[in-house]
């Protein structure tokens, strides 16, 4: 049985024809059922604009949790992002000094190698010049001692025999100690090379 905010329908038509006439109660029967009909209706279309409203309430609310789920996981990445920033800001840094210190390493070498290429020029010359004065004094030792006969008596030649030998020992001496010099300044600029190619 249909009712209305606690009133039964019966009872209110009872109440009617109590206080009014048959032709006066069936009017307002009608029109009472036709209101209540309406009311009815009424309840129904909100009832299912509430469930439209909580329906869309319930995907909001899910999208939301998705959104701030997929927030989250893109800070947590921001973050983990943010760090590996600064980490290879680190490695740059510490790279850049590792290559500053090796041009002035290598910028020192290469000082190094210009001065003991200009040293072994310099020792190369000098014994070239040696050598050479070296040649002219044994040519001139020959020479004199083709004339020796004429020159000087017997007596006097293993004199100056002993004489030109000496000289030319002394000769020998000098050559030998500016090659081994010679030497071992090749083998420092070797190194250096060596040094520079790894």
């Amino acid at each position: 049985m249909i009712e209305l905010e606690g009133l039964n329908i019966e009872d209110m038509i009872h109440v009617k024809l109590l206080n009014e006439g048959g032709e006066t109660l069936e009017s307002e029967v009608e029109h009472l059922m036709g209101k209540l009909r309406r009311l009815q209706h009424g309840k129904r279309v909100l009832e299912e604009g509430i469930k439209e409203i909580i329906s869309v309430k319930d995907l909001l609310q899910n999208e939301l949790t998705t959104l701030q789920t997929e927030a989250y996981k893109l800070e947590g990445i921001h973050k983990e992002n943010e760090e590996l920033c600064r980490k290879l800001q680190f490695q740059c840094e510490d790279s850049e000094q590792d290559v500053v210190r090796y041009l002035k390493q290598n910028k020192k070498i290469e000082e190094l190698l210009d001065k003991y290429r200009c040293e072994i020029q310099e020792l190369k010359l000098k014994h070239r010049k040696q050598r050479m004065k070296f040649e002219n004094q044994l040519y001139q030792l020959i020479e004199q001692h083709k004339n020796l006969r004429s020159l000087f008596t017997p007596e006097r030649l293993p004199e100056e025999i002993g004489r030109a030998e000496n000289t030319k020992s002394q000769l020998q001496f000098a050559e030998q100690m500016k090659l081994a010099q010679l030497h071992r300044l090749n083998e420092k600029l070797f190194e250096m090379e060596k040094q520079i190619s790894e």
